[in-house]
């Protein structure tokens, strides 16, 4: 029988350190090291699936012969059930330090931090101020963010909905993202907003934008891509599809684009304020960076309608630019016209489409909800968070969720 429980805190401390460490042994793969300095470190050796491994429990006295033998029991009872308590502890760890960062407070600010990049300041500033006051302190700031119900939410979005509903929509998209983030760093187990329609929450709701038929099922939007990649019946066409499909710009946009529009050195598409829906003047003009896929659609176009001052022009003269409605036809020949199976879109449901996509493609939550909405240059909100938008340049900040879309797009090709 081995011997267990062979040391006695007397003989631990008459023990004094030598010229080399040394070890005393304990019984059952409990020792205590003694270092040349004089540390006392508890040592506990097994073997498991014909490996030796090797773990500390931390310094003698501050853990006491007592509780390391307790430590060693409760290792050898894992150890008999063929569990590696190395790993076990670890995870457990692993799964409190989660657990002790899962409060709403905590999410929120690293959240926040993640969003500083790319925010502008004052953006930032109103979503550290406006978001804790009427989101994150109604919920509980030291409440865990598993135990948030769609109850709760409903609740203290439809408080602020009642005095500005376009507030609560906006802190509805906002705490959505909170969510995201939460589930991508495994702090949230279920996301209580998937697949929730912000106006099946509020109450009072703001006025509900006309929906255009889109497609979000990505076997379609894949079948679409190839379809238009491969349309033959004629290239302006053929071209606007492609460019639509990377650039998600309202069917109007699309249609009068002008060639002095496209700085083709510095990968660059601007259009003047003025010639888009949001026409405030206090707005800085549109500005689209150009992926390379984009780039390589307009010089194909260039090649044959240069003349012409407008990207797509008439079929029947290139004076004129193209009815938008020739290419909604063309998107029904191609046989995108059903839509109880969600399997319609017309030009100017590729923005929904696009804004659907990018919500589930970006896992790691890399692009800001700014971001997003500035691809499609949407302007929402109250006047003090359009002031702060406005002051915003995020030109630079689209590259990489538009290069990111382009290279989403080009790996569905057959």
């Amino acid at each position: 029988m081995k011997k267990l429980n062979i040391l006695t805190d007397k003989t631990i401390k008459a023990n004094k350190p030598k010229d080399k460490k040394y070890y005393l042994n304990d019984g059952d793969g409990l020792y205590l090291l003694i270092t040349p300095n004089n540390y006392k470190i508890w040592v506990f050796r097994f073997m498991l699936n014909s490996k030796r491994y090797e773990t500390t429990f931390k310094n003698y006295p501050s853990v006491s012969l007592s509780e390391a033998r307790k430590k060693r029991d409760d290792y050898r009872k894992l150890i008999n059930d063929k569990i590696n308590p190395i790993h076990h502890f670890r995870e457990l760890n692993k799964k409190q330090i989660i657990e002790d960062k899962s409060n709403l407070e905590n999410i929120f600010n690293e959240w926040l931090e993640n969003q500083k990049t790319n925010s502008g300041l004052n953006q930032w500033e109103w979503k550290k101020q406006r978001i804790y006051k009427d989101v994150i302190l109604p919920l509980g700031i030291d409440r865990n963010i598993n135990d948030v119900t769609i109850d709760d939410i409903k609740k203290v979005l439809n408080a602020k909905s009642k005095e500005a509903p376009s507030t609560a929509k906006k802190l509805f998209n906002y705490l959505e993202n909170i969510l995201s983030y939460a589930m991508s760093h495994s702090y949230l187990k279920s996301n209580v907003l998937s697949n929730v329609d912000k106006y099946h929450i509020l109450e009072n709701k703001p006025q509900k934008a006309k929906n255009h038929p889109q497609i979000t099922n990505q076997e379609y939007f894949k079948e679409l891509v190839n379809s238009i990649y491969s349309y033959d019946k004629n290239l302006t066409i053929k071209n606007a599809l492609k460019l639509v499909l990377h650039i998600p710009l309202r069917a109007e946009n699309l249609s009068k684009l002008r060639w002095d529009y496209i700085d083709f050195d510095n990968k660059l598409l601007t259009i003047p304020r003025a010639e888009m829906k949001a026409k405030n003047s206090n707005y800085p003009d549109f500005k689209m960076p150009l992926s390379d896929e984009v780039i390589k659609i307009l010089e194909n176009q260039k090649e044959y309608f240069l003349k012409s001052e407008w990207v797509f022009s008439k079929l029947t003269n290139i004076k004129e630019n193209i009815d938008y409605q020739v290419l909604n036809n063309a998107l029904i020949k191609m046989g995108f016209n059903d839509e109880k199976i969600g399997k319609k879109i017309r030009l100017h449901g590729f923005r929904g489409t696009f804004r659907s996509l990018i919500n589930t493609l970006d896992i790691e939550n890399r692009f800001t909800f700014e971001i997003k909405e500035n691809a499609l240059d949407h302007h929402t909100g109250e006047d003090t968070v359009k002031a702060y938008t406005n002051k915003s340049n995020y030109t630079n900040q689209l590259k990489p969720l538009m290069d990111f879309w382009s290279g989403f797009i080009v790996g569905l090709l057959e």
